[in-house]
């Protein structure tokens, strides 16, 4: 499949980005990896914003492409789906972990407290960063009119 497909399956919407839009995006994934790292708050609450930070990544990607993710049920999933679409088939393995960490976040938020360990938090952050990281490089090269 295609974004073109899944923007006709309503799972994603076409958009028009800007540097700015951009901007922003990037200075919420640097908030939330900061942010992620201070201390006192418990393991679960650091895993879901660091999760926020790998979720804007994609949003970011998806961005540059020329699309956002939809308002329907499963946004989170598909866009952290389309990660293989957008910046290469090389993060099938990257979207699949952070599809499990979607799950391991949605039981820390809405089912069960305290389920989430010191070294999956350690895991995410690691993931994240060089995710972003990558990104970057991306869209500089790729999209050098949006930084």
């Amino acid at each position: 499949m295609t974004l073109s497909n899944w923007a006709e399956n309503g799972w994603l919407k076409n958009h028009q980005t800007s540097p700015g839009e951009i901007n922003n995006l990037k200075m919420l994934i640097e908030r939330d990896l900061n942010d992620c790292n201070t201390p006192g708050l418990s393991i679960d609450w650091r895993f879901a914003i660091a999760y926020n930070a790998a979720l804007n990544c994609c949003i970011l990607t998806l961005f540059c492409k020329g699309y956002r993710p939809s308002k329907s049920a499963g946004g989170h999933y598909y866009t952290i789906q389309s990660l293989p679409l957008t910046i290469g088939k090389d993060y099938q393995n990257i979207c699949d972990y952070l599809n499990t960490c979607r799950t391991r976040r949605n039981t820390s938020d809405y089912d069960m407290a305290g389920t989430i360990s010191q070294k999956e938090l350690d895991r995410l952050l690691l993931t994240v960063n060089k995710l972003y990281q990558n990104i970057l490089k991306w869209v500089r090269r790729y999209f050098p009119k949006l930084v």
